[in-house]
């Protein structure tokens, strides 16, 4: 039996009536995370243990990579692997110099073998991996994590825009 099956179990035998939101949202790769504190703090948290993926051929790309322009520190001699992918370069001061800033790879594109090796010579990881918020569960209800970037002068001003409305 697997992880989500097993939460889904437990809500549904004792705790259906407390936790019976969370069901629909209980497929894919999923964990809970419970907490007294913050839960701005938290989603906050989770966002700053990302870790910086390198890029592996034949995978989907989830973000579109941009190769900045200046000196890369590799030789001469790896100008070709620069120039198959059409990457305008010059040697200064003994290495390789990118001309202009060039976009490698695009999101939703499938990463290429060239792409990848050239990213990892260039030591660039690119794409990252961690928890995401996707949804919050406060006392039976469900919002997605979109409510969380909402802060007190987000709603005092939508309030003023209120009142302003009706005078």
């Amino acid at each position: 039996m697997g992880k989500n099956t097993m939460i889904r179990r437990v809500i549904r035998t004792g705790f259906m009536e407390k936790f019976g939101e969370i069901i629909p949202r209980l497929e894919g790769n999923v964990g809970l995370v419970f907490t007294h504190g913050s839960l701005s703090e938290l989603r906050d948290s989770l966002l700053e243990l990302r870790v910086g993926a390198p890029a592996k051929a034949g995978i989907i790309a989830p973000d579109t990579v941009i190769i900045p322009a200046g000196d890369t520190g590799l030789e001469p001699t790896q100008t070709a692997s620069l120039q198959q992918l059409n990457i305008a370069t010059r040697i200064n001061k003994g290495q390789i110099m990118i001309l202009n800033d060039h976009e490698i790879i695009t999101k939703g594109d499938k990463v290429g073998a060239s792409e990848a090796a050239l990213l990892q010579k260039l030591n660039i990881k690119p794409f990252s991996y961690g928890l995401t918020c996707e949804a919050v569960y406060d006392h039976g209800a469900v919002y997605d994590a979109d409510v969380l970037a909402i802060t007190d002068d987000d709603i005092i001003a939508k309030f003023s825009a209120g009142v302003a409305n009706l005078a």
